[in-house]
């Protein structure tokens, strides 16, 4: 199944629609009283119900105009007027706040009610390239494989596992072992069936899922709301049965200390990771002990175990400054210990292999990491194995009996390298002579998979923007590779059909950005006529790889060019690629993604007519900012849940992240940072100009972004813009940063934002129709 081609249809008129709408009077939200005040379960339905009334009415109805509520902030002299502060309730139950997302909600449902049966025909096509009834490729820990399972129709999955036949502790995983399944195989055992457990949630997410060394039990952290705030259970792995109270008020980091003890780390009243605490199974969370309470804002706490499993790992960190402690299982009473001190601007990372340590260890010199080790008896005896080097940033280590694994970045390309280790109690000396594992797309992403530490089978996952996710067991011994695990595309998808590219375009300071490029062959032009969707991030050090996404397929198979923009701000050309990107070099980040839209409309990949860009949390910061800068480079823009109001947020110690986040975006309360996150941040920067259809979403239960900062960005946006194109905006009720969280209402939202896309493209047909 294909979507047909349409470039040069005509139907449903996104801008006829919206001179029907620009020229009705103005509706000011004031107080509703007591009416507003509902449950949030009952609020999208409310907005169904509108949205019917406002579809069966005439004339269309006005974009809701959100009331203005003066309220001055000063610093420094300089005086700003937010008239829609009055939009942030923390309680998220105020009825003025409630009724303004609802009307909002109505509206965009309104707009978009054209094209339900488009939306819903691309809806249909996406979620049948899925293979609904799946597993996935089977992990090996002790006598057991594990493994996920989708069930068809289920928006969740099956937590499950099997015994391995005739298992012998002794005998080495090979590369070809594979999960029987057969009648005569042993059975498969549901140890947890999200399904059942997210009945009654709107919400449901497990973000952890740990099963004990000696495989009798697992604890899970469970998110029911969307805000992160988890609760963690521990459940006999056969028979399902609680043990003991759940823990609550908790965060994902959870690890076993032993098989009768977790450590697991909680939050403050801003959700900042700030104390790691020991439970021993079978007594109240109130007497569990602190091992460690990180008192300093600026910092949160993480919890890693080591491979060997026999350490665990709490480490601190701000964004510049990491420290770590460990915690030896076999001694849980000694509690956590001192690996590396706290430097400021010195990063480490640790793990465990024999009797040494290994760091992964950055600092202002060695800006790209190097490995060193010391001895568990002398941790301040350090030898270097691997040194830093200019051109190649160590991003990641993976440890083993025998070898070392060495996740690494060269020209923004991610890189996997093997080091054979000498025998445990040999002495450790700098590594040299690693093999690579050779890969073949121009772009594509990589990523690690949890491997048995005794074993030489490394396992990691790999995909490009044409080759679905493939998990490949590779034998780091022979260097054989095995693919153990494709995602499976229905529908007949052919890789070879797709084109996927890699160029460079010049910034402003003559930086090369590199640009990832996907396509369909057999229907781009090439002459600019084409439409394009332009991707981007751009913070925190993070690599957006060019990984697979079956829903693009039906932007791909529409004729669609798709595109990441490398920008600064990421990590994937090394780490002063962040560092240029960040604090006083923020706005390079911006100047990057307009250069490389300018890039793609020389080179007539498109044209402004048919530019569109997307970006999400930061990366809808981007989108803001850009929409301010340069409106008219673009057709259309989708900011989710979008980091708009920077300056107001990091003013505010009591929102969550903000204090952990001054060493990325600066601290406004120092005159400099001030003026200059004041001149890129996008909801003080929205003025009296002509914008591009948009597209804002947001969580109302988001702990990241609070929903206020895109629905103030849309109200001032409507109140100043001078065009008659169209702000849509959509506030899920019951979701977080994440959006909603089951796989199939994880599409519908692909399905939703792809539409609009089209719509403001003037692609969608006349009937709402026109997909095979």
């Amino acid at each position: 199944m294909r979507m047909q081609s349409h470039r040069a249809s005509k139907g449903v008129s996104f801008v006829n629609l919206v001179q029907q709408l620009v020229f009705l009077p103005a509706v000011v939200l004031s107080s509703v009283g007591a009416s507003a005040s509902i449950t949030v379960r009952a609020s999208s339905s409310s907005s169904e119900a509108a949205a019917v009334r406002m579809s069966q009415s005439e004339p269309p109805p006005p974009p809701p105009m959100a009331k203005k509520v003066e309220h001055k902030m000063e610093m420094f002299g300089d005086v700003r007027v937010d008239n829609y502060y009055w939009l942030r309730d923390d309680s998220r139950s105020n009825p003025d706040v409630l009724s303004y997302l609802q009307q909002e909600n109505a509206y965009t449902q309104f707009l978009m009610s054209g094209t339900k049966k488009f939306e819903d025909e691309l809806y249909a096509e996406i979620r049948g390239r899925i293979k609904e009834d799946d597993i996935s490729a089977p992990e090996r820990k002790g006598p057991y494989y594990y493994y996920r399972r989708t069930l068809k129709g289920k928006e969740y999955v099956q937590r499950c596992r099997r015994l391995i036949p005739n298992f012998e502790a002794e005998a080495p995983p090979s590369v070809y072992d594979t999960m029987p399944t057969g009648p005569d195989a042993p059975p498969e055992h549901v140890i947890l069936d999200e399904n059942i457990k997210a009945q009654h949630h709107d919400y449901y997410s497990i973000a952890a899922f740990k099963v004990s060394p000696n495989n009798k039990l697992v604890a899970y952290a469970e998110d029911t709301k969307g805000n992160e705030i988890y609760t963690i259970h521990v459940i006999d792995a056969e028979t399902g049965a609680p043990v003991g109270l759940p823990l609550v008020d908790a965060t994902s980091y959870l690890q076993w200390a032993g098989d009768e003890a977790l450590v697991y780390i909680t939050m403050d009243e801003t959700l900042r990771p700030d104390k790691a605490w020991l439970h021993k199974l079978g007594t109240e969370q109130s007497s569990d002990s602190c091992l460690y309470h990180e008192k300093d804002d600026m910092f949160s706490l993480d919890l890693q175990a080591s491979e060997s499993k026999k350490f665990l790992f709490v480490g601190s960190e701000s964004k510049i400054t990491r420290f770590n402690f460990y915690l030896d299982i076999a001694k849980l009473e000694d509690g956590l210990v001192v690996l590396t001190p706290r430097v400021n601007g010195i990063d480490t990372f640790v793990s465990h292999r024999g009797n040494h340590f290994f760091i992964m260890r950055r600092s202002d010199k060695c800006f790209n990491s190097e490995v060193i080790a010391c001895p568990l008896e002398n941790t301040s005896e350090t030898t270097v194995l691997l040194p830093h080097r200019e051109s190649v940033k160590i991003q990641d280590i993976q440890l083993f009996s025998d070898h070392l694994v060495v996740y690494e970045r060269e020209e923004g390309l991610p890189k996997v390298t093997i080091y054979h280790l000498p025998d445990v109690g040999q002495p450790l000396k700098s590594l040299h002579g690693g093999q690579a594992v050779n890969f073949l797309d121009p772009t594509y992403s990589l990523d690690r998979s949890e491997s048995e530490f005794s074993s030489r089978i490394l396992r990691f996952s790999y995909s490009s923007m044409k080759t679905p996710p493939s998990v490949y067991d590779y034998d780091m011994k022979t260097g054989i590779s095995v693919l153990k695990k494709i995602e499976t595309v229905v529908g007949g998808f052919e890789a070879s059909n797709y084109v996927t590219e890699r160029k460079w375009a010049s910034a402003p300071d003559g930086t090369q950005i590199p640009i990832s490029i996907v396509y369909r062959k057999d229907l781009i032009k090439l002459d600019g006529s084409d439409p394009l969707l332009l991707y981007g991030y751009g913070s925190y050090e993070v690599c957006i790889d060019p990984s697979f996404k079956a829903s693009r397929l039906s932007l791909l198979d529409h004729g669609f060019i798709y595109a990441i923009a490398h920008i600064r701000g990421g990590g994937e050309m090394g780490r002063q690629w962040y560092e240029n990107g960040k604090l006083l070099k923020k706005k390079n980040t911006f100047t990057d993604f307009i250069a490389c839209a300018e890039y793609l409309i020389e080179k007539k990949y498109c044209s402004k007519a048919r530019l569109c860009i997307d970006g999400r949390s930061a990366g809808g910061l981007l989108i803001g900012a850009v929409l301010n800068m340069r409106p008219d480079l673009f057709k259309a823009a989708v900011a989710g849940v979008p980091f708009v109001d920077v300056l107001t947020t990091m003013l505010d110690p009591t929102i969550p992240l903000t204090t952990s986040e001054w060493e990325e975006w600066g601290d406004p309360r120092k005159e400099e940072f001030y003026f200059y996150m004041k001149s890129y941040s996008p909801v003080d920067n929205v003025k009296a100009q002509n914008y591009p259809n948009i597209l804002v979403t947001a969580g109302l239960n988001d702990p990241r972004v609070m929903y206020s900062e895109p629905a103030k960005f849309v109200a001032k946006l409507r109140d100043m813009k001078t065009d008659k194109n169209i702000i849509m905006f959509k506030c899920e009720f019951g979701a977080g940063h994440s959006s909603k969280s089951g796989r199939f209402e994880k599409l519908q939202e692909d399905a939703f934002i792809y539409t609009f896309i089209m719509k403001a493209l003037d692609m969608v047909p006349a009937q709402g129709s026109g997909l095979n």
